[in-house]
């Protein structure tokens, strides 16, 4: 499963972890993802891989 967004296309951010010792090691930032039922357009339900911020901010409509 690809850590994207369905709705906004968000994705990982990379950069690095930072020890006291000033180490650097890569790390990756995922996305709050969460598979929820979706109305789509046509009047089915579907299940999308969609953000918390999209899911807050109502882009998406959840079924009754």
């Amino acid at each position: 499963m690809a850590k994207v967004c369905e709705i906004c296309g968000k994705k990982p951010m990379f950069g690095n972890n930072v020890s006291h010792a000033h180490n650097k090691t890569r790390r990756r930032w995922n996305p709050n993802l969460k598979k929820v039922r979706a109305v789509q357009s046509g009047g089915g339900v579907k299940r999308v891989t969609v953000c918390t911020r999209c899911i807050t901010s109502g882009k998406i409509t959840k079924p009754a």
